[in-house]
C-alpha cells in the first residue's frame, strides 16, 4: 500500500467522520469498543490471582482452572441465547444487563470464604459474558456506516485486546498492596464506570429488535432457524473461532509458565512476552482495520496472518532464542494474528441474514467459548507433564486449521466485499 495513498484515504475517511452526526459513528464505535474491553477485563481478573488464591484457599492448580472453565463454558452455553434475547428485545438492553451480571459477580467474588463458593459466580459472570459479541456487532451492524466497518471492528478488538492487557497489571498492584479479595472488589470498578456510560448513552448504542429490522427491509423469513445456524458458513464460523479460542488460550493464559519449562527464561520475561503479544495484537488488529475496508478478499488476509503467526509460534517452540529474537517473534505473532481480526468479524457479518445478525454472531461467536472451556485443562496437563513445547504445537495447529476453515466459510459463497451492506 503506497503510504501517499494510505494518507489520503485517512483524511477522507477523516472529512466523511466530520461531516456525520456526532451522535453516530464515531460516538457508537467509542461506546461499544469500551463496553468490550470490560467484557475482555473480566478473562483475566482471575489467572493473575491463581497463586494467591492456591495458597491462601488450599486449591489445587486444576481446581483453579476449573473457575476459567466454568467461566468460559456458561458464557458459550448462554452467548446463542444471548444472540436471541439481542434480536428480540434489543441489543442495548441486553448489554446493559450482561455488563452489570459480569461486574457485579466479578466484584462478590472478593466476598466470598472459600474456593468452592467462587464456582457459581464464575458461572454468573459467563452468562453476563455472554452478551457481548451478539449485542455489540448487531449495534455496530445498524449504527455504523459500512465504509467504516472494518475500522469498526478494529475498534472493537483492539478495545478487548487492551482489556486483556490493562486486567494482569491492574489486579496485580491491587492484590500486592491490599490483597487479592481487595482486588477483585477493585476489578468491579471499571465495569461500573463504563456501565454508567451506557446508560447515560442510551438513544446513541439502540437499534431496532430483528424483527423490526427484517419487516423494515421487506425481508421473509430465510428458511428454519436450524438451517440458518448450521449452514457451511456460519458452522465454519463456530468452528473457527473454537480453534482460534485453543490457540490464544495457550499463548495468552499460559504462555509464562510455558517459556519458563521450555527455556528456562526468567517469570518476568515470560510475562513480558504475553504483553508483547498483546500489544502486537492491537497493533496489528489497527492494521487490519485499514486493510478490510480496502480488500474484498478477507480470505487471503486471513490466511496471510494466521501462516505468518503459526510460523512464529512454531519457531518460539522449536529454535534457541535470545530475549530480544524471542520477544520479536512474540510480537510479530500477536500483530499477523490480530490483523486478521476485522476480516473475520466482517465474514459472520456477511452470513449474518438480516435480523438475525444477534443470533448468527453469538452462534458463531460461542465457539470461542467451546475452545476457552477445553484449553486451560489441557494446557494444565501438558505443563504438568513437562511437555511445553506441545503447548506451543497445539496452538500453531489450531492456528493453521484456522487458514483451512476460512476457505471452507468463503466456498459456501456467501462472503461479501468489506463495506457490503
Amino acid at each position: 500500500m503506497d503510504p501517499a495513498d494510505l494518507a489520503k484515504w485517512w483524511l477522507d475517511g477523516m472529512a466523511l467522520a466530520a461531516s456525520a452526526p456526532a451522535s453516530s459513528d464515531l460516538k457508537v464505535i467509542g461506546l461499544i469498543g469500551t463496553g468490550h474491553f470490560a467484557s475482555h477485563f473480566y478473562h483475566l481478573v482471575l489467572p493473575p490471582l491463581f497463586p494467591l488464591l492456591r495458597t491462601e484457599l488450599g486449591a489445587s492448580w486444576a481446581e483453579l482452572g476449573l473457575l476459567s472453565s466454568v467461566f468460559f463454558a456458561a458464557s458459550g452455553l448462554c452467548q446463542a441465547p444471548a444472540g436471541f434475547l439481542v434480536d428480540r428485545f434489543g441489543a442495548h438492553r441486553i448489554l446493559i444487563l450482561g455488563l452489570a451480571l459480569l461486574t457485579v459477580s466479578i466484584g462478590l467474588m472478593g466476598l466470598m470464604p472459600g474456593w468452592t463458593a467462587l464456582i457459581p459466580l464464575a458461572a454468573l459472570a459467563g452468562i453476563g459474558n455472554s452478551v457481548f459479541h451478539p449485542a455489540d456487532y448487531a449495534i455496530l451492524g445498524k449504527r455504523v456506516r459500512p465504509e467504516r466497518m472494518g475500522r469498526a471492528f478494529s475498534v472493537h478488538t483492539i478495545g478487548g485486546t487492551l482489556g486483556w492487557a490493562a486486567a494482569p497489571v491492574f489486579v496485580t498492584l491491587l492484590a500486592t498492596s491490599f490483597g487479592w479479595r481487595i482486588a477483585l472488589l477493585g476489578a468491579a470498578v471499571p465495569g461500573l464506570l463504563i456501565l454508567a456510560a451506557l446508560l447515560a448513552s442510551r438513544p446513541d448504542i439502540t437499534i431496532p429488535t430483528g424483527h423490526e429490522q427484517a419487516r423494515a427491509s421487506g425481508v421473509a423469513a430465510q428458511g428454519s432457524l436450524l438451517g440458518t445456524l448450521f449452514g457451511r458458513a456460519i458452522l465454519g464460523c463456530f468452528l473457527f473461532f473454537a480453534l482460534q479460542s485453543i490457540a490464544m488460550i495457550a499463548l495468552q493464559g499460559f504462555l509464562p509458565a510455558t517459556l519458563v519449562q521450555l527455556h528456562d527464561v526468567p517469570l518476568v520475561l515470560g510475562t513480558t512476552a504475553v504483553t508483547t503479544f498483546i500489544l502486537g495484537s492491537a497493533v496489528g488488529t489497527g492494521i487490519g482495520g485499514l486493510l478490510a475496508d480496502r480488500s474484498g478478499r478477507q480470505d487471503w488476509l486471513m490466511s496471510g496472518g494466521l501462516a505468518i503467526g503459526a510460523i512464529c509460534i512454531l519457531a518460539v517452540g522449536f529454535l534457541p532464542l535470545n530475549d530480544g529474537t524471542l520477544l520479536a517473534l512474540v510480537a510479530v505473532a500477536g500483530a499477523a494474528v490480530g490483523a486478521t481480526t476485522p476480516s473475520r468479524d466482517l465474514m459472520v457479518r456477511a452470513a449474518a441474514p438480516v435480523g438475525s445478525t444477534g443470533k448468527v454472531f453469538g452462534f458463531a461467536y460461542s465457539g470461542l467459548d467451546l475452545g476457552a472451556t477445553f484449553a486451560p485443562t489441557l494446557v494444565g496437563l501438558l505443563l504438568d507433564r513437562g511437555q511445553p513445547q506441545l503447548v506451543l504445537v497445539m496452538a500453531a495447529v489450531a492456528t493453521f486449521l484456522s487458514i483451512l476453515v476460512t476457505w471452507l466459510i468463503t466456498s459456501a459463497g456467501r462472503v461479501k466485499p468489506a463495506g457490503a451492506a
